[in-house]
């Protein structure tokens, strides 16, 4: 009987030994050469602002105006290194409209304030029902 793949008469194997056929490098070819001595290995990149930009997610919800400026910073550190950092927009968005919110709620309660001084002002001290609405001067 002749081996059909190099053209050999088979030999007879020792018990666990495998034919020469079944190699996993074939004949003649020198092994691959792995990296020279002192070059580190490929790291996969990660992105450095990473944390940062969760940090700032959380910040802008408790904390809004510190949680914008962190979440802007590591939109920035993110994007000069080449990556997109969800969290640190998220941070930006939510810090954003949660600041405007509050300023808009300074704003009235200044306004209101302001009117309420003034009625008073006009009204004198005492208790006072204008319109169905009451007024406590002091």
């Amino acid at each position: 009987m002749t081996n059909t793949y190099s053209g050999q008469q088979p030999t007879a194997l020792a018990e666990n030994a495998q034919p020469a056929y079944y190699s996993i490098q074939p004949a003649g070819y020198p092994a691959a050469p792995g990296y020279p001595p002192g070059y580190p290995q490929a790291v996969p990149a990660t992105d450095p602002a990473r944390t940062l930009g969760i940090a700032g997610l959380v910040l802008s919800i408790f904390t809004n105006v510190v949680g914008l400026i962190v979440s802007i910073v590591a939109f920035r550190k993110s994007k000069r290194a080449g990556f997109k950092n969800g969290a640190a927009l998220a941070g930006i968005v939510v810090g954003a409209i949660t600041t405007l919110g509050i300023l808009t709620a300074g704003i009235a309660a200044g306004v209101a304030a302001t009117s309420l001084v003034n009625t008073c002002q006009d009204l004198g001290p005492g208790t006072h029902v204008v319109n169905g609405v009451t007024y406590t001067c002091g």
